[in-house]
């Protein structure tokens, strides 16, 4: 490909505006009601962050948030179905299902199916966690090693490490857990993180400290891509990992300390259908 061709071909494909400068603080002030609005202790009846406070001790949190958040796609009714479908099977202690998962407690997973996750590939998934439970003491341990050793790619380092653990899994789970390494948005990793990181929330529970909640990344879905880019939040169409970065770092600029917390306004603002008063449409 020529010098020239390439340049086109990198061009951005969109002529989105972004907010400026000036115009963050109107922003901002929009969108904080917006997320104590929806942030309330309501919003946990109909998502499955809500199965993270069914259990006392963190660490049962955090394997149930993470299966919650991998199983996340689709109608909301569905996935609190198949979810709590899923956490039945594992007992009343999750953490010790999956830290002591043998050969024998693959039966206890026959006819599970959610989309295209069926029963095998949640084995291999158990497997992974139970991996990383046992290798590092507890799965916060495993989140904390793979923080440590690389803070700027935490996602792609879990990645790795997660399937360096099961290297016979077949290739079909590795789409249940995306990467950035691949430029994908990483939504329901990022969702989980947010669960387990934010603390002071009435729906987060935030069941682990290794990282900062300044450091987490949104959660990037079509209602929140949307009205980011409505409010010049965000100027990339695609949502993939560019965007995640370049919305996250827009995000910063409201709030350096919880910039994810941006997520219940973006989301709520689709979900409700909220509108968007017409000085702060940048991209309408």
């Amino acid at each position: 490909m020529s010098g020239k061709n390439k340049i086109a071909a990198e061009a951005p494909s969109s002529s989105l505006l972004p907010v400026p400068e000036t115009q963050l603080t109107a922003v901002k002030q929009f969108l904080d009601p917006v997320v104590k609005e929806v942030e309330v202790p309501e919003y946990m009846n109909s998502d499955p962050v809500g199965f993270m406070h069914l259990y006392p001790h963190p660490e049962d949190q955090n394997i149930v948030g993470f299966i919650s958040a991998l199983l996340a796609w689709g109608r909301r009714d569905i996935i609190m179905a198949k979810i709590s479908d899923l956490l039945k099977r594992f007992g009343t202690n999750p953490a010790d299902f999956t830290g002591n998962f043998s050969e024998s407690d693959r039966k206890a997973l026959t006819g599970f199916k959610h989309r295209t996750c069926n029963a095998d590939d949640m084995y291999w998934i158990i497997r992974g966690i139970s991996n990383g439970q046992n290798t590092y003491g507890s799965f916060e341990n495993f989140w904390n090693q793979c923080y440590t050793r690389n803070p700027k790619n935490l996602l792609g380092e879990f990645h790795a490490r997660f399937f360096d653990s099961i290297p016979d899994c077949p290739q079909r789970v590795r789409k249940h857990l995306s990467t950035p390494d691949k430029n994908s948005s990483c939504k329901r990793l990022c969702l989980y993180l947010r669960w387990a990181i934010r603390k002071n929330s009435c729906v987060d529970p935030g069941s682990m400290s290794f990282m900062p909640a300044s450091e987490l990344m949104i959660p990037l879905d079509v209602h929140v891509s949307r009205y980011a880019r409505m409010l010049g939040l965000l100027t990339r169409r695609s949502n993939d990992w560019k965007a995640v970065t370049e919305l996250t770092g827009r995000l910063r600029m409201l709030d350096p300390e919880d910039p994810v917390k941006y997520d219940y306004a973006l989301f709520g603002l689709g979900i409700h259908q909220m509108r968007v008063p017409v000085e702060l449409q940048i991209n309408p």
